[in-house]
């Protein structure tokens, strides 16, 4: 059995989003409690040993005597939010993320996470389940649910959309072996090239809907700046009840549409990313890609947005979990030279300019692409490994 992630969309009603509304502040005001609590805890004694997901929860039940409210939140999500606040400290001990930060109610992108305790997540009909604190609520999903499930995340995304995202134990599957092998270069043009001569175009969805999201995101600036000049001119004559900026219908409007075109990209690269990565895992039984360092490339102003978009840590990112469901091997490489070397006599024939797409080894005389002989390149590091 494996633990897997299920995305469904959830269709909750107007009582049902009050509550999930109402569990989002709830989540929001213990990590901004504890969070405060650590601080002047450290601040009035740096000596004094961190306190850990345990010791906080039982600072809970006194929390949920002095706010009377508390006590209508899933219990469970709290005890969750604790723990998530200690694994934040733990990742900023380590250096790996920055300091934990208070959350905003202002932010559009909301969520908490429910244990699954005693079958309180289940599904209930074809199209229907059942949610902690929430009851029955319609989903739509690609898949059927498994039965057995370990937690439910409820998001609300950017543009307004409830999601319940579901860790489920799922049967191990394993695609069946072909005993082929590739290497993978990554790249801008063609998103991925093989070192068996295939090409993979990249698709540029953020161009697709250019002219859109120009236009909308345009309409939101002027919009936004007229909102803020008349707040100041309210301001300024004193009216009891100046406006906020949530309070201008066209701004919230613009808003909206500048994230639902957002969406609407993410949402196809995805929806293509998928389709490559479990294309490859089926017909390759070992999958090599190179460990790029993203970051240092992005400092290319000129292609920084190109590479963006190509969202390569993604790719690797599905080819690990993808692999490790169906039985396949992925071997990641060092990129130091895999675009410089002969594949073929593994002759080094220096730094080539990004223009130059292909060049003759000295050596054996061998006529290479760039890409391919890269993957090529990639596929020798990972059998040698």
């Amino acid at each position: 059995m494996t633990l897997k992630g299920l995305n469904v969309r959830i269709y909750p009603n107007k009582k049902q989003k009050l509550l999930i509304q109402c569990n989002f502040g709830y989540n929001r005001f213990v990590w901004n409690q504890m969070l405060h609590m650590l601080i002047e805890r450290y601040d009035h004694n740096p000596k004094a040993t961190f306190l850990n997901a345990y010791a906080l929860n039982l600072l809970l039940p006194a929390l949920k005597r002095e706010y009377a409210w508390l006590k209508e939140a899933e219990s469970t999500s709290l005890q969750i939010t604790n723990h998530d606040l200690v694994e934040a400290y733990k990742n900023f001990f380590k250096q790996k993320h920055g300091f934990p930060k208070f959350k905003s109610k202002k932010s559009f992108k909301q969520s908490y996470q429910c244990k699954c305790v005693n079958q309180n997540v289940k599904q209930t009909a074809a199209h229907a389940i059942q949610l902690p604190k929430l009851g029955r609520i319609r989903f739509k999903a690609g898949k059927t649910i498994p039965k057995v499930i370990k937690s439910v995340t409820i998001r609300q995304s950017f543009t307004g959309k409830y999601y319940a995202i579901l860790l489920v134990e799922d049967e191990s599957q394993a695609f069946r072996k072909t005993n082929a092998r590739i290497g993978l270069d990554l790249g801008i043009s063609d998103l991925v090239i093989g070192s068996d001569g295939q090409k993979i175009p990249s698709i540029r969805f953020d161009k697709q809907q250019e002219t859109k999201l120009h236009k909308w995101e345009k309409r939101l600036a002027r919009r936004r700046l007229h909102a803020q000049k008349a707040m100041a001119w309210d301001k300024h004559n004193k009216v009891l009840q100046p406006r906020q900026l949530a309070d201008f219908k066209n701004v919230q409007k613009a808003r909206l549409m500048v994230a639902k075109l957002h969406e609407k990209i993410v949402h196809q690269r995805q929806n293509y990313l998928h389709q490559i990565t479990t294309q490859l895992v089926k017909s390759y039984d070992l999958i090599a890609i190179e460990e790029l360092k993203t970051k240092n490339l992005m400092h290319n102003h000129k292609l920084a947005r190109a590479i963006a978009s190509q969202a390569w840590g993604e790719i690797r990112r599905m080819l690990t979990y993808k692999c490790a469901w169906y039985g396949k091997e992925l071997v990641i490489v060092h990129p130091y030279k895999t675009s410089q070397i002969c594949s073929h006599c593994g002759h080094d024939d220096g730094k080539h300019e990004l223009g130059v797409r292909e060049w003759t080894c000295p050596s054996c005389g061998t006529l290479h692409d760039r890409d391919i002989n890269a993957a090529k390149n990639i596929l020798n590091k990972a059998i040698a490994y």
